[in-house]
């Protein structure tokens, strides 16, 4: 068994150890992780093998939306990723179709309860909206199908952007989940009902849900709030299907929250602020990041995370799009290529490089099913968060302070809604602005801050910690997006409070005070596992990693305020110390791993599995497309969109398939709903007895 027992950030798991078996052979795990987590743990990525064509099956998105994860537990098939583990669980590999249960382990009772307020995820959007309904006493109740409150916060090791006074910005994800899950325990009147689904919403004003996996309950409110997240989108490309291939947010799963070192060398598809993002938790998890791919000429996420990782030493290919991921039994390669105008690979710039994990971060789309059905059952029903549009958390945590006090005046409580709170959230849904040229640093002053942030951003925690008010925001949209910039006539002190918050790591300090002749300092904010000691050399690069050179460390300075990041004190060159914006953690040449010749799939666009569930391939439902349907539900004559995710995961990818066969997708009829948003076994809904 195998976790990870050293972090920059987070503690080493501490749960009791517990034995269970797969496939026959005793293996350990920590008692209450998710069964996936365990099995790659312990170094399994097949979870079983499909019934239709026998290609190995293994864990993709962690979060309960697809099927790829699926095992047979003591004699029930079910989705590792969402399942405990227990002492003593006989877990068996998925060989073609489940087998029936050999008992009930389901309560005979259904439980009915009634409430004013329910509320469909515990992620930031959800905590925000009950915190509002818990101070005036609302009966509420939160539904969630995870093990803790927070959603995605739970995954987010890096400090959050927006402000300190809205937003919490400074602070990292995994804490602002703790300090949301703290202060609603103040709060009597909300009730939370964890690793329980919301899975049903019916036109008789219930709604029902599966307690831990064991009972069923039908629910009735006077309003609902569905903040159920997103899902991440997939993509269609030969080895698509193959084990090793995860959504980023698996990956974070797995590395941040269960504490599971799945890989030793990834390389990551979509160059948005998950797919950096993701880069960055690799490392400080201890695991190799052979480059990002960004199919479009330059990253869709903020710079500052793009930047920071190439001064890590992340390759990032621009302009470079996925050809195939490459292996038997799981992914053992990746090949890439440029990409044209229309996104697709150019014959002759193939590149292949040895990986062991292909991460897919190509963007997310909203779980609002349960929304559109609730809606068109007469439901009072608001969306928050991700469920609503696709945002940073920063923005989630003000849309569900948003609902809340929408919930409230629909149940006649006397509120006022801010305007403000309106015009923050959609500052806080703000692309990334333009790149624009920043000024030189001030040379002549012995000390001061130099900023590496050059894109607007909704930002602004430096200024609020700058203990002279050195650090103000540019006069320009007049909010948050606007960049810092230094007051030269301020006597910076080098505190380091503003290297130390900038959740882009793109301050440093220049010290020039008291160096050797023709040196400088440079304080430069660092959040990798570090057993350096002064004397050790590091190798120092510009902002966009370049390398200016390798110098000694003099000290690391750490403090209460620098919420455990490090701040690595450099002696340079005067002429460089103002360039210097980060340091390496790993050389990207040595890194790349590429293998010449390039890898190139055997398989023709036709053969690449669009359908995971039923395993569909693109060919299949081009030729259905090309015979004139234009109606979704027509394509499950053939399967699509009859698995256990009901559509979800591959509803994106056939749509893009009729646009490449000329077709409008406004032209195709929509499918139908699935009556129930998660698989629950009938037993539930017989009051079933052993008898």
């Amino acid at each position: 068994m195998s976790h990870i027992d050293r972090h920059p950030i987070l503690s080493p798991p501490t749960g009791k150890t517990v034995q269970f078996t797969f496939d026959g052979r005793t293996l350990e795990g920590i008692e209450g992780e998710a069964v996936s987590s365990a099995l790659v743990a312990n170094g399994v990525t097949v979870f079983g093998h499909h019934p239709k064509d026998g290609a190995p099956q293994g864990l993709f998105c962690a979060n309960g939306q697809c099927s790829r994860c699926t095992v047979v537990i003591d004699g029930r098939a079910v989705k590792s990723c969402i399942t405990p583990l227990e002492e003593g669980m006989q877990v068996e590999p998925l060989r073609g179709r489940p087998p029936a249960p050999r008992e009930s382990v389901l309560s005979d009772e259904v439980e009915k309860l009634a409430v004013r307020a329910l509320i469909v995820g515990a992620g930031p959007a959800g905590l925000k909206a009950a915190l509002e309904l818990g101070k005036r006493g609302v009966e509420t109740l939160i539904v969630d199908d995870k093990d803790r409150p927070g959603g995605k916060l739970v995954l987010q090791t890096h400090n959050f952007f927006g402000s300190i006074d809205d937003c919490h910005a400074g602070t990292r994800g995994v804490d602002i989940a703790t300090r949301l899950a703290d202060e609603l325990k103040a709060f009597p009147s909300v009730r939370l009902w964890l690793e329980s689904q919301a899975v049903g919403v019916f036109s008789d004003g219930k709604i029902g849900v599966l307690r831990e996996g064991k009972r069923y309950a039908l629910v009735e409110c006077e309003s609902l709030l569905v903040a159920a997240g997103a899902r991440e989108r997939a993509l269609a490309f030969p080895g698509c299907d193959l084990p090793g291939v995860y959504g980023a947010g698996a990956f974070q799963t797995l590395v941040n929250r269960d504490m599971v070192p799945s890989s030793r060398r990834i390389f990551i598809v979509g160059g948005g602020n998950v797919g950096l993002i993701a880069a960055y938790h690799a490392l400080q998890a201890g695991i190799e990041v052979a480059g990002v791919c960004e199919a479009l000429p330059s990253v869709t996420g903020y710079k500052v995370h793009a930047d920071k990782i190439r001064r890590l030493g992340v390759p990032v290919f621009e302009g470079t799009t996925i050809v195939s991921a490459n292996g038997r039994d799981r992914v053992e390669s990746v090949t890439v290529a440029r990409a044209d105008e229309s996104l697709r690979p150019v014959e002759g710039t193939w590149r292949t490089f040895a990986c062991d994990t292909l991460l897919v971060a190509v963007g997310l789309e909203p779980v609002n099913e349960f929304a559109r059905q609730a809606e068109s059952f007469g439901f009072k029903v608001h969306a928050a968060g991700d469920a609503d549009r696709i945002a940073e958390a920063s923005a989630a945590m003000f849309g569900g302070k948003i609902a809340g006090l929408n919930m409230l005046k629909e149940l006649g409580y006397d509120v006022e809604i801010p305007p403000d709170l309106a015009r923050t959230a959609e500052i806080l849904r703000s692309k990334p602005g333009e790149i624009v040229a920043r000024p030189e640093p001030p040379l002549e002053k012995e000390v001061f801050p130099v900023l590496h942030c050059s894109q607007p951003i909704p930002c602004n925690p430096c200024t609020s910690v700058c203990e002279r008010n050195g650090l103000k925001l540019e006069e320009v949209f007049g909010n948050i997006l606007d960049l810092p910039t230094f007051d030269s006539s301020v006597d910076c002190t080098a505190c380091g409070k503003c290297a130390a918050i900038c959740p882009g790591l793109a301050i440093t300090l220049v010290d020039r005070r008291k160096p050797r002749p023709g040196f400088a300092k440079v304080v430069v904010p660092y959040e990798m596992n570090l057993d350096a000691q002064p004397g050790d050399e590091f190798d120092a690069t510009d902002v966009y990693g370049n390398l200016l050179g390798r110098f000694p460390l003099l000290k690391v300075r750490r403090a209460k305020f620098q919420d455990r990041r490090s701040l690595l004190v450099l002696e340079v060159p005067r002429e460089v110390a103002h360039k210097i914006a980060g340091v390496r953690v790993q050389d990207p040449e040595i890194i790349l791993h590429e293998i010449t010749p390039p890898i190139l799939p055997e398989t023709t666009p036709d053969d690449v599995i669009v359908c995971q569930c039923e395993r569909v391939t693109a060919g299949e439902i081009r030729q259905k497309i090309r015979e004139g349907v234009r109606d979704l539900n027509a394509l499950k004559s053939i399967r699509v969109g009859m698995g256990a995710c009901g559509g979800k995961t591959c509803g994106s990818l056939v749509l893009r398939l009729f646009r490449e066969e000329g077709v409008d997708p406004h032209d195709v009829k929509p499918g139908t709903i699935r009556p129930l948003a998660f698989e629950v076994p009938l037993e539930a809904f017989a009051g079933k007895t052993k008898e």
